[in-house]
């Protein structure tokens, strides 16, 4: 029952926003009392953490499964992104604003082991665009390893981007080519056209 509860509460937040769902919302949903809700979940910001953390692992192992492909570095990064749209609906609620207005600790919480989980995704992407010949020999990976992952939370700032101009695919798909075309050589330039003009 705790899973039914957290695989529901997940789509209703990513939906709906954080601030939206009640407890009701999520017992009606299931089809079950809310006092049931509570026997394993005493408050609802307890309910969030579980989920936010729910969330994060079930993605965290999707993307260990992308980078275990060993794909060229610039198929992997749109494969991760088509993966991280599809599990996060398109972020059409701005869950993770949402997140960071109304439960601070926990997003602060989530943040950190994002950016743990992204680094390392990242750094080992750079490095081997790097040996392959893909990206620049002079780019600073630990720098920019750091500034994509700020560009990525800066992106999922309604107030920086607002959902009624830009939709998340297209601000993710804009971001990735600016990211890509910025350290890539000659052959890494060709690839990302390759994926952009199938």
């Amino acid at each position: 029952m705790r899973d039914k509860i957290l695989i529901s509460a997940s789509d209703m937040f990513l939906n709906y926003g954080f601030k939206s769902v009640t407890m009701d919302d999520i017992a009606n949903k299931i089809g079950i009392s809310k006092k049931t809700i509570y026997q394993h979940f005493d408050t609802k910001t307890k309910l969030v953490e579980a989920t936010t953390l729910y969330m994060f692992e079930m993605i965290s192992h999707g993307i260990d499964c992308i980078c275990a492909l060993n794909k060229n570095p610039i198929d992997e990064i749109f494969e991760i992104k088509i993966f991280i749209m599809e599990h996060l609906k398109d972020e059409k609620s701005s869950p993770q604003h949402q997140l960071q207005k109304y439960y601070p600790k926990i997003f602060n919480k989530l943040k950190m082991n994002q950016f743990c989980i992204m680094q390392d995704c990242v750094t080992s992407n750079l490095s081997r665009g790097v040996t392959e010949g893909y990206y620049l020999t002079s780019i600073n990976i630990d720098f920019i390893s750091r500034l994509y992952f700020s560009s990525m939370m800066s992106l999922k700032d309604p107030e920086l981007f607002p959902l009624n101009t830009f939709s998340m695919r297209d601000l993710m798909d804009n971001y990735l080519e600016y990211h890509i075309r910025g350290i890539s050589t000659e052959k890494g330039i060709a690839k990302l056209n390759s994926v952009l003009n199938p």
